[in-house]
C-alpha cells in the first residue's frame, strides 16, 4: 500500500504524524510526506521520504495571539472555532458564517494555496491507496478527491475544527436556502471541480479521523473516529549529562511550546515572574525557553536551571511535576509519563484541552494572561503536597496506554483504505 502524509509548514504538527508514518514504513508500506521545500529537511532528519510541494511562504510572526484571531478581533469577528467550547444555543449563525468566511481565506491563503496544485499532480503521478493529512492540510483532501484515495485526518488536539465544523452544519440546515452560505464547502468544492470532482463533506474532515484522545477527553464531532495511542517524538533527541541520574530534590519542568516563539512574538506569561515566585522552595526548576526568551528574563534563581532545548520524553521522567501551555504534545507526553500538571493556556485549542483534562483531576488550569508568579506557585505547591493529584495522572496515563499504538493501527487502516479509495481503472 502507498501512503501520502501531508502537513503545513509546522515542526510540532508534523512530529505527530512520524510514529504513524515508521510503523507504516515498518509494516513494508510505501510513505512519502510531502511539504513546502523548505520543510523537506525537517522530514527527512525523521528519516522520512520528502516530497517538495508548491512554494515556501514566509512564516506568521504575529505579537501573542495567532493570525486568525488577532485578525478576527482587530475586525471585531469571531474565531468561529471558538463555537467547539460553546453550548450550541448560544451560537450565532452570522457570526459563525462570517467568522468562518474569515478563516477560510488565511488557510487558503496561507497554508493550503501554495502547494495544492504540485501536491495534485504528485498524488497523479504516485497514485496513493490513503493521503493522511493534518487538520490545518486541506491540501491533502483535494488530493486524495482528485485521485480517489481514501483519506485521514490525523488529529494532533482535541477536534476543535471538526465540532466547530459540524456545530456550523447544524446551524446551515437550520436557515433559510438563501442564507446557507458555506465558505468552507464553497472553496474546497472549487477545487474538486477543478480537478473533476465535487464537494462532498469528506474534504472538510476526512473519510475517517485518527484520535489520540481516549473517550473521556475527546471532543466529538460527526464524523468517524479512529483510536490511536500517542507516541513521543520532538525531533533530533540528545539526553544530557544531567539527565542521567535522578535528581536530589524534586524537579519542576517548565516549557511553553514553540509555536510562541517560532510562529509569534514569545511567550504570554511572564515567565521571569513565575520563575522568581518559585525562587526560595525547595525544588529544581528545568526551564526550556527559547533563546530570545532568556535574553529577557532580568535573572536567573539559584534554584533554575535554563536550556534552550531537552527532550521532554528524556527529561519527564525525573519529574515531579511541570508547568507548561496546554499544548497537545506537550500536555500528552506529561501524561504518559504520568506527572501532575500546572496548565497555563492561551490560544485556539489550549484553554478547552486544560478544562477538560482538569476535569480529570490531573490538572490545574490558569489561563495564560493571568498566570502570576503567586498563582502558579500557589497551584504548584497544590499538585506537588495533595496525592490526589498524582492519582489521577496515573488513572488518566492507563486511559491513554489502554489505546492501540500506531504499530497495532497498520492493519485497521489498510482495511479503511479499502473500504474508502474508489476503484482505480484496469
Amino acid at each position: 500500500m502507498r501512503i501520502l502524509f501531508t502537513t503545513t509548514p509546522d515542526k510540532s504538527l508534523f512530529q505527530q504524524m512520524v510514529p504513524l508514518a515508521w510503523a507504516l514504513r515498518t509494516a513494508g508500506h510505501e510513505v512519502r510526506v510531502a511539504a513546502p521545500p523548505k520543510f523537506a529537511d525537517v522530514i527527512t532528519q525523521a528519516g522520512l521520504t520528502a516530497v517538495p510541494v508548491g512554494t515556501d511562504r514566509p512564516i506568521w510572526r504575529l505579537p501573542q495571539l495567532n493570525p486568525e484571531r488577532m485578525e478576527a478581533e482587530r475586525k471585531g469577528l469571531p474565531a468561529p472555532y471558538s463555537a467547539a467550547e460553546q453550548a450550541p444555543q448560544d451560537i450565532d449563525w452570522q457570526m459563525m458564517k462570517t467568522g468562518f468566511a474569515h478563516v477560510v481565506r488565511h488557510w487558503h491563503r496561507t497554508d493550503n494555496f501554495p502547494m495544492t496544485a504540485d501536491l495534485v499532480e504528485f498524488a497523479r503521478h504516485w497514485q496513493p491507496d490513503l493521503v493522511i493529512w493534518e487538520p490545518l492540510a486541506y491540501a491533502g483532501a483535494i488530493a486524495a478527491k482528485a485521485t480517489g484515495a481514501a483519506h485521514a485526518r490525523l488529529l494532533w488536539s482535541i477536534d476543535v475544527l471538526g465540532l466547530t465544523r459540524s456545530r456550523f452544519l447544524h446551524l446551515k440546515a437550520q436557515q433559510p436556502p438563501e442564507e446557507q452560505s458555506d465558505p468552507l464547502a464553497d472553496w474546497l468544492g472549487a477545487y474538486a471541480r477543478k480537478y473533476g470532482g465535487e464537494y462532498t463533506e469528506d474534504l472538510a474532515t476526512g473519510h475517517f479521523s485518527i484520535d489520540q484522545f481516549p473517550p473521556s477527553m475527546r471532543m466529538t464531532a460527526d464524523v468517524r473516529y479512529v483510536p490511536m495511542r500517542y507516541v513521543p517524538y520532538g525531533g533530533p533527541a540528545v539526553v544530557p549529562g544531567w539527565l542521567w541520574k535522578q535528581p536530589e530534590k524534586p524537579r519542576v519542568a517548565l516549557t511553553l511550546g514553540i509555536a510562541a516563539t517560532s510562529r509569534f512574538a514569545g511567550y504570554i506569561a511572564d515567565v521571569g515572574d513565575i520563575l522568581d515566585s518559585l525562587a526560595d522552595l525547595d525544588i529544581e526548576v528545568v526551564a526550556t525557553l527559547a533563546e530570545d526568551e532568556q535574553r529577557k528574563l532580568p535573572r536567573i534563581p539559584d534554584n533554575v536551571r535554563v536550556v534552550s532545548y531537552v527532550p521532554l520524553h528524556a527529561l519527564l521522567p525525573t519529574c515531579s511535576a511541570v508547568i507548561h501551555h496546554a499544548g497537545p504534545g506537550t500536555f500528552l507526553t506529561t501524561t504518559l509519563n504520568p506527572i501532575p500538571q500546572v496548565a497555563v493556556p492561551w490560544d485556539f485549542d489550549e484553554p478547552e484541552l486544560a478544562r477538560r483534562a482538569a476535569a480529570q483531576g490531573a490538572v490545574l488550569p490558569v489561563r495564560a494572561d493571568r498566570a502570576t508568579g503567586p498563582l502558579v506557585r500557589e497551584s504548584l505547591l497544590r499538585i506537588l503536597r495533595e496525592p490526589a493529584f498524582q492519582q489521577a495522572a496515573t488513572d488518566l496515563k492507563d486511559q491513554f496506554l489502554a489505546l492501540p499504538t500506531p504499530n497495532e493501527l497498520v492493519p485497521r487502516l489498510v482495511e479503511l483504505a479499502a473500504e474508502f479509495r474508489s476503484p482505480r481503472p484496469q
